[in-house]
């Protein structure tokens, strides 16, 4: 029997907590109904299975980064718009490390048509454009910086920069201005 109060929204963002406790890596339907004091079976007309509830998770966390971006980027452009949307990430994945960890999830091909995804990719072209790069240069320039975001966030997260100088701040404003040198010299093909 169902708990009164059980909704897909609820269980959602009760994973996507249970994820930045215990890793996303952790994260089951089992571990879900404990949390609540619930059979598992109470929670499957909620969500199907352990993969179903981390992709509504995903899809969380990607729409949650998306707002904070957008807020982020409000009135920016050029370096000061890349900063913004940099530090946007690197923010969310100190603050939720579980969540941070699910946006990186591989979607189904629906799922991620569905997703906000698309927001984070326009979000990127859109600053891309203050550089004035061309197709391809702009898809390579998109690669390129989730590349290096999560990268370095990644790394960070698992402390692989704790154990040395200089402090990890003033290499994340270096790697910025890196970039936003790079990308105002974007090199011809």
């Amino acid at each position: 029997m169902a708990r009164v109060g059980l909704t897909t929204e609820r269980l959602t963002r009760a994973g996507a907590e249970l994820a930045d406790e215990v890793g996303f890596d952790q994260v089951t339907v089992s571990a879900l109904a404990r949390r609540f004091d619930v059979k598992v079976a109470s929670l499957y007309s909620h969500v199907k299975n352990s993969q179903d509830l981390k992709t509504k998770i995903a899809l969380l966390a990607l729409e949650e980064m998306a707002d904070r971006a957008s807020d982020a980027l409000a009135g920016r452009a050029g370096k000061d718009a890349l900063t913004a949307l940099a530090n946007v990430y690197r923010d969310y994945a100190r603050e939720h490390p579980g969540r941070y960890a699910a946006s990186q999830l591989r979607l189904a091909p629906e799922a991620a048509a569905a997703s906000a995804g698309m927001r984070h990719s326009q979000m990127t072209r859109a600053i891309l454009r203050g550089y004035d790069l061309p197709e391809p240069d702009q898809t390579h320039a998109v690669r390129m910086l989730g590349s290096v975001f999560h990268g370095y966030v990644s790394l960070e997260l698992g402390g692989g920069f704790s154990h040395s100088a200089p402090d990890t701040q003033q290499t994340w404003t270096r790697i910025l201005d890196a970039l936003d040198a790079l990308l105002r010299n974007w090199p011809a093909p």
